[in-house]
């Protein structure tokens, strides 16, 4: 039975951080309860926080599945178009229906935290609670992944130093360090100063945490066995003789399993209107590929009448990888998907405005002018055009902003209409579950349609063919240009037996094509992948594509100064 839900009670505040903090956590137990949730599964971790063991639900999967939601959405503006809102308002909109729903979602990175993006918990009234301590830290996850890849990167020097078996090629060491935080600083280094005991000197860098293998090995495990198995074949460079050595070969598999142990257990947590949310991992959506912990998800359709989880940046990145990375490797299939839109986005997309992220939007943007909503609107048939690569159709969720206009609303709908898609207006962030009831009861029906569902290459297809079947499919590239190495790399690869893997192209996510400033759905172009690398313990082959300072996992954004302490020792102004 789903949590008693009302209308939520205006309170006064505007704010996120004023909303958030004016409502009522129910105990974590009780939701764990409304879950179905064995006592014993359930380990509370402050208040309104809880871990859940998964090895007290090995049953689980005995249990009737739940429905699979998906939200998408078109190729974002720089401020985002609210995914995580709309999963949340979406969780909420159904429990108001009488179903139980619960949503699945990545941990917020510290870095975009503390930089230009803010938090990660939802706005107005769909929010995740407590939500500060969602945003800082929560229970350690990141930090558990952090500590367990730079303690890889600290054997790997002290093999290195020691001249140990594989040995080593210093120049070709793949294995970086990690921070949670925007540290520009940090992008390119020099190793082993000092005295002759201070390591081998050589060349290194640092990563956001959310861009560690690790953590898509966290997100991809199903178990504590698959987890170490995965870390296992995590490679970390190449012998003098050009072979693969890997973190089992040097000994450090089992300690980083060890350290990871507590951060594979999904946390528990809830919404405004006490929904079940199930928080876990947090891989970025345009260098790895973008979704929560399998995991999770299996628990939340075990638990639940829907499971809504939500997949980084436009359907190009996170949804292309949640259908053809996430679904292979967990065996789970969409019942739905939810492709979110807004009114700004699309106007954005005509190429007539401006938007800097972390910067006011302009006036001009937000003058009603329902015919850019079609100049703008090749982009969102596009991505609509890139689902039903996969067999599904999209719910279009109209994500209300304060300032739209009707018009605008009536011009996203036959814009939609024309390729046969329905389209509803979502107020969840001013009206909670209540303002997606529509929405939800649009996807609780397309739900329930049967699923074609399928992906988009299979696995004997080659690499390189891969790469270039989701360019030109998805992307609307011409075709794809590889670098002379990485055509080796992926040659030598397919010859090696890795032919089999899926593949997840890195790219800006502000555009269609892999140049951020290309809007709308550009064409005649070509993908250029500079470099290619192999994700074993993730289990796929991953490509750059474009610049790599664009891209979040390799650059740095201002710090943010928006944050502090007032003199009751309570955080203020986060966002």
């Amino acid at each position: 039975m789903a949590p008693e839900a009302t209308k939520p009670a205006p309170t006064g505040a505007t704010d996120n951080l004023s909303i958030a903090r004016a409502a009522r956590l129910w105990p974590i137990e009780e939701i764990a309860h409304h879950l179905g949730l064995p006592g014993e599964a359930v380990e509370p971790y402050g208040r309104g926080i809880a871990k859940l063991d998964p090895t007290t639900l090995l049953n689980w999967n005995d249990r009737p599945r739940g429905r699979y939601v998906l939200v998408t959405s078109m190729t974002p503006t720089p401020p985002g178009e609210g995914k995580t809102t709309t999963a949340i308002g979406l969780v909420q909109g159904l429990q108001r229906l009488g179903h139980t729903a619960t949503v699945a979602l990545r941990q917020p990175s510290m870095g975009p935290t503390l930089g230009l993006k803010g938090g990660a918990t939802g706005g107005g009234y769909s929010q995740l609670l407590p939500m500060e301590r969602i945003n800082l830290h929560l229970t350690g996850d990141l930090h558990a992944v952090g500590a367990a890849h730079n303690l890889l990167a600290a054997m790997v020097d002290n093999h290195l130093y020691h001249r140990l078996a594989p040995e080593l090629d210093p120049r070709e060491i793949y294995w970086q360090r990690v921070v949670d935080l925007n540290d520009r600083a940090l992008r390119h280094i020099v190793l082993g100063l000092g005295g002759a005991g201070d390591g081998v000197p050589r060349q290194g860098s640092f990563e956001i945490t959310a861009a560690s293998e690790v953590m898509a090995v966290l997100a991809l495990a199903d178990s504590l066995a698959d987890l170490r198995q995965r870390l296992g074949r995590l490679i970390v460079g190449l012998d003098r003789d050009g072979q693969a050595v890997t973190a089992e070969q040097i000994g450090a598999a089992g300690a980083m399993t060890v350290l990871l142990k507590e951060a594979l257990k999904p946390n528990l947590l809830q919404t405004l209107e006490h929904a079940p949310a199930l928080l876990h991992a947090g891989p970025f959506g345009n260098i790895a590929h973008g979704n929560s912990s399998i995991i999770a998800d299996h628990i939340g359709l075990g638990a639940s009448d829907f499971l809504v989880t939500e997949a980084g940046f436009g359907a190009d990145m996170g949804a292309e990888r949640f259908f053809n990375i996430k679904c292979r490797a967990s065996g789970l299939i969409p019942d739905a998907v939810v492709l979110v839109v807004t009114v700004r986005a699309l106007k954005y997309h005509s190429g007539r405005h401006q938007v800097m992220a972390g910067q006011p939007l302009p006036a001009s943007l937000l003058a009603e002018h329902p015919e850019e909503i079609h100049e703008g609107g090749a982009n969102l048939l596009k991505q609509i055009d890139n689902i039903r690569a996969h067999g599904l159709t999209p719910v279009v969720a109209i994500n209300a902003f304060p300032g739209d206009h009707p018009s605008e609303y009536a011009a996203i709908r036959d814009l939609v209409a024309s390729v046969g898609v329905r389209a509803e207006v979502s107020t969840h962030v001013r009206d909670g579950g209540y303002g997606a009831q529509a929405l939800a009861e649009a996807v609780a029906e397309a739900a329930e349609a049967d699923s074609n569902f399928d992906f988009l290459y299979p696995d004997e297809l080659p690499l390189a063919d891969k790469m270039e079947r989701i360019a030109t499919r998805i992307y609307g590239a011409d075709g794809v240009d590889f670098a002379s190495r990485a055509r080796e790399r992926l040659d030598t690869w397919q010859q090696q037996g890795y032919g089999t893997l899926p593949v997840c192209i890195a790219k800006t996510h502000l555009s269609l094509s892999s140049d951020q400033q290309q809007l709308g759905a550009p064409s005649g172009w070509r993908l250029p992948v500079r470099e290619v690398r192999l994700s074993a313990g993730a289990g796929f082959v991953y490509a750059l594509a474009g610049d790599i300072r664009t891209l979040p996992g390799f650059s740095a954004s201002p710090a943010c100064t928006r944050i502090d302490i007032d003199e009751n020792g309570d955080t203020v102004n986060l966002y």
